[in-house]
């Protein structure tokens, strides 16, 4: 994926980072906005209450990232994040909740969600989600994928074969399994940012994913990855 953020070869930002936030606990968006507010490349275009009136925001304004709460009132967040996800591919979902159980979370991955994070997760380490939601990276606490990965292996049995990986293809998908970011691999394998966002892009149509976790735990069910450790 690509997006006018890029204003460079290597993918440098040419502007900051555009946000709506969609969440209706007012000292939550009210404190994000004001500390979101503060970083120089990050620019929280709109915030909203309800599920209709954020998906009317990221449709109008097509922000790089929406972060998008579990619960919005009566609404189901996961559900506004899989019509976004369909209807706005540009824009990176990021879930920020309070709830921290497994299906919650799986079930926003498999929306399409590029990130799950806990509301009392730091403002700063929130900023930085945000940076690498945009640059297309996944967003998962590390003691929340680890308990994610073997849920999604055990869900994927499907039995579907996955078209043929080229070398390159497959070598980004093992530098995502050792967690590496989109900037890391392009540093490792001396290619573009953008370049690497293609590759990953590829990857995750040709193994059925909707997120760079579910693509590593399908790769490693599948035997791409070598073989899958029992739960």
């Amino acid at each position: 994926m690509t997006t006018d953020r890029e204003g460079s070869a290597d993918g440098s930002p040419s502007r900051p980072v555009r946000v709506v936030i969609v969440d209706d606990h007012t000292s939550v968006t009210e404190a994000l906005r004001y500390a979101l507010g503060a970083e120089a490349d990050i620019d929280v275009v709109a915030v909203a209450a309800s599920a209709s009136s954020g998906e009317q925001a990221v449709r109008a304004l097509r922000p790089d990232v929406a972060l998008v709460d579990h619960r919005i009132g009566d609404d189901d967040g996961i559900e506004l994040v899989r019509a976004l996800h369909q209807q706005e591919p540009g824009t990176m979902l990021l879930m920020l909740t309070a709830t921290t159980d497994e299906t919650t979370a799986l079930r926003a991955l498999e929306a399409g969600c590029a990130g799950y994070l806990v509301k009392d997760t730091p403002l700063d380490a929130i900023a930085d989600a945000i940076r690498a939601a945009a640059d297309g990276d996944a967003v998962v606490p590390p003691a929340l994928l680890s308990r994610l990965l073997p849920h999604l292996r055990d869900r994927d049995r499907t039995g579907r074969r996955p078209d043929a990986l080229t070398d390159r293809e497959l070598t980004v998908l093992q530098l995502l399994e050792q967690g590496s970011s989109n900037a890391v691999i392009a540093s490792e394998l001396v290619i573009s940012v953008n370049t690497v966002r293609n590759h990953v892009q590829s990857v995750l149509s040709k193994l059925g994913a909707h997120s760079k976790l579910e693509a590593v735990a399908r790769a490693r069910s599948s035997g791409l990855l070598g073989p899958s450790s029992p739960s």
